[in-house]
């Protein structure tokens, strides 16, 4: 019987599961990576550690699941988006790899949409320190040597694919993330490399996420007691690949993450820019689809910070807010601990506490903070609705999830129906494990994705509706004020 490996190349870990063909989970490894921060902004990882963290989980699943390894025809790749994987004329990487959350190329963002005036227009995104292209010119500008020794551009995902296989590959999801993808058309736009000095030669060649993107090499097959040489799908980016393992996977369906930061996650048929609020537009992993995503950069982290400040647990404070049903007169928080993403694109705003007074307590502070995250969600889907995504629900996933009174709040405040789904697999190495299953022949996307099963669903409270919807107005009027007084 026919298995399947979907690995993910995270930024914290490296993450290898085995599913068999009716995707039950039947053996799973993983191994921690450690990010270097040289200096302030910067975010490295040596790219020889993600192949050999890829192969301690491999080895880790041979000794323990020898034969469902060995049964392996297909792999799906899944990785962390962004990061520059600059080769060599011998494959070997010229320094660590800049990762996604390295904010270094500030300044070379301006450089690039000056070079390409119609870079947002053809990319869908607007330009910023944790996308490939403005880290290119920040190596340009500061390490021109190595820039000039540069003969590959890849992802951190298809460097390990490329120790796996031996070829230059990427997939669209993943792509889409560089800044030099025409995500329209669903090519390299040689303009846009041009702005980084780049051509098409730098670039891998791009398959679909569902579709073969090479094969292992037989050397690591024989390593692994695998028979035969199993194809390698094409993959996903990490966001990409969770919609493929929470089945948001046609046109309309949605997810939102309640991690350290946020997502809301939307599935579409067409290209759908808003550069205009920060919305990210990218290729989905699946064939002639696309999504956007709004992003927010301080979810679940807003609750860390607050239990640091009073000294308590998170838990606690999710008690509290159960506590706190029924409750209308609060604060407002704005959760912008480390700027703001959609639909601002400000990283020097930051967060406040607005109408407090003498009777304010712990239950109305915690309160306040889950509203102001959900009000900054509202504001992403008001984004994604200004340039016609609409969706009716979200499935909720991330460690925020695990609080039935916030998925409420959320409900309400966001106006839309969120379903939680019972315990099990569905993250990045899940989805890139179904990538894996459509390449090797496995049928239908929206058969082979199919959502979880659900354990309790939130619909909007009627009587909460309009209280937090005028809440909402009054919260996005604290921005600009904010803003203004920052700069005073």
């Amino acid at each position: 019987m026919s298995t399947y490996l979907g690995i993910d190349v995270g930024t914290s870990s490296v993450k290898s599961i085995l599913v068999d063909q009716s995707q039950r989970i039947v053996g799973s490894a993983s191994q921690t990576l450690t990010v270097s921060r040289k200096q302030p902004l910067w975010s490295e990882q040596d790219a020889e550690h993600w192949c050999e963290a890829t192969a301690y989980t491999l080895d880790a699943l041979r000794a323990s699941e020898p034969a469902a390894l060995a049964g392996v025809s297909a792999i799906g790749l899944s990785g962390q988006m962004h990061g520059a994987t600059l080769l060599d004329g011998s494959d070997k990487p010229l320094r660590p790899a800049i990762l996604w959350n390295d904010g270094r190329a500030k300044d070379e963002c301006e450089q690039f949409e000056a070079a390409c005036p119609r870079s947002r227009e053809i990319s869908g995104n607007l330009a910023m320190p944790g996308f490939t292209a403005p880290k290119l010119l920040w190596i340009q500008n500061n390490e021109p040597q190595i820039f000039d020794a540069i003969r590959k551009v890849l992802l951190p995902k298809d460097y390990v694919r490329l120790w796996l296989s031996g070829e230059y590959i990427s997939d669209l999801s993943d792509a889409s993330g560089t800044l030099w993808l025409d995500v329209g058309a669903r090519s390299w736009s040689e303009d846009l490399l041009a702005a980084t000095g780049l051509g098409i030669e730098h670039m891998p060649t791009l398959v679909e996420g569902s579709q073969s993107g090479g094969r292992l090499r037989a050397k690591l097959a024989e390593r692994w007691g695998i028979k035969g040489r199993p194809l390698i799908a094409g993959g996903a980016g990490d966001n990409a690949a969770s919609a493929c393992g929470i089945g948001a996977v046609s046109p309309g369906k949605a997810f939102i993450s309640l991690g350290t930061s946020g997502v809301i996650f939307v599935t579409n048929d067409r290209f759908s820019p808003n550069t205009k609020s920060a919305v990210h537009a990218f290729c989905h992993a699946i064939p002639e689809t696309w999504h956007q995503m709004g992003v927010i950069l301080s979810a679940a982290a807003c609750f860390d910070w607050l239990s640091g400040v009073i000294g308590c647990k998170v838990s606690e404070l999710f008690e509290d807010l159960t506590r706190s049903i029924g409750q209308t007169e609060t604060p407002l928080f704005l959760p912008y601990l480390s700027g703001e993403r959609t639909p601002h694109n400000d990283m020097e705003t930051r967060g406040a506490f607005f109408n407090l007074d003498h009777t304010t307590d712990r239950t109305e502070m915690t309160r306040a903070v889950a509203e102001g995250i959900g009000f900054a969600f509202r504001d992403c889907t008001q984004a994604l609705a200004d340039v016609g995504t609409r969706f009716d629900s979200l499935i909720a996933v991330g460690g925020g999830a695990r609080s039935h009174a916030w998925l409420q709040i959320l409900a309400d405040t966001l106006n839309k129906r969120i379903d939680l789904p019972k315990q099990g697999e569905s993250g990045a190495a899940f989805g890139a494990a179904r990538l894996a299953i459509l390449a090797d022949g496995g049928g239908d996307p929206s058969d082979v994705c199919t959502p979880p099963p659900i354990s309790e669903v939130f619909e909007p409270d009627p009587t909460a509706i309009e209280d937090h919807l005028h809440k909402w107005r009054r919260y996005r009027a604290l921005y600009p004020a904010l803003k203004e007084a920052l700069a005073a």
